[in-house]
């Protein structure tokens, strides 16, 4: 699925409630929700950036409060649940353990600043719950980190568009 047709999927749905519904999407998140926003919905900055950001931290807010318990309860009572969260949480400290050694806590910012693909607030969220950073600590983190990599990528948008005269 492309851009395009993500857009066009959401375009019955005002742009910036839209923009704030792509961002809760995992993998997509900011690097599809803002050029999405810019590009095909017109939205101004401003409301790119706000609506993405806030849409994004909806699940890192849940995720932090109820992955713990739900992931116990659901790997007590389903092998296959037991399976997915185990190699979700294996590909997790594989991918973000070496930054927290160094880093501390704040390789969660330094995680979810710089946008990577698979680096936003799920994965953020997942990295600190098997780190145990206490809730308001991490999504303090989270927001943080959100707020550095929405500009960034709306500078790669932004630049983009104007490089290809796309707006």
């Amino acid at each position: 699925m492309n851009l395009d047709s993500l857009a066009l999927f959401f375009s019955s749905f005002p742009p910036e409630f839209a923009t704030f519904i792509l961002a809760m999407i995992p993998v997509l998140e900011l690097q599809a929700s803002i050029p999405i926003a810019l590009g095909a919905y017109k939205l101004p900055l401003f409301s790119a950036y706000f609506f993405s950001i806030a849409g994004n931290l909806v699940p890192a807010f849940f995720l932090l409060m109820f992955l713990d318990p739900v992931s116990r309860y659901l790997m007590e009572r389903s092998n296959f649940f037991k399976k997915i969260f185990e190699w979700v949480f294996q590909y997790t400290r594989g991918k973000f353990s070496q930054k927290y050694i160094k880093y501390g806590q704040w390789a969660i910012f330094a995680f979810i600043a710089i946008p990577t693909p698979l680096s936003g607030a799920w994965s953020s969220s997942v990295a600190a719950f098997l780190f145990n950073i206490p809730f308001k600590r991490a999504f303090l983190l989270i927001a943080l980190g959100e707020i550095i990599a929405g500009a960034i990528i709306i500078g790669i948008a932004e630049g983009a568009f104007t490089m290809f005269r796309v707006s």
